[in-house]
């Protein structure tokens, strides 16, 4: 008798966990959705800074380049 007791009161907790259970599920999915929103924002920023450093870097080339062919043509 005890057991069934024991058993009906743990039926009655898990069922009362049960509609807890979708809120968790749901906070922990917008807990990951705002990660990974937060990743995505800071490799987009990091590809852009990239972009950036690759601009400036073809320009420093070409600048070199220009300087390059300038002492060529003087030396001519």
């Amino acid at each position: 008798m005890a057991e069934k007791e024991q058993t009906k009161a743990t039926e009655q907790n898990s069922s009362n966990s049960v509609p807890d259970e979708p809120k968790n599920v749901q906070s922990l999915l917008e807990n990951m959705q705002q990660r990974f929103q937060t990743m995505s924002d800071n490799i987009i920023s990091r590809i852009d800074e990239m972009g950036d450093r690759i601009d400036e870097l073809e320009k420093s080339v070409a600048d070199v380049m220009t300087q390059a062919q300038t002492v060529d043509d003087g030396d001519k």
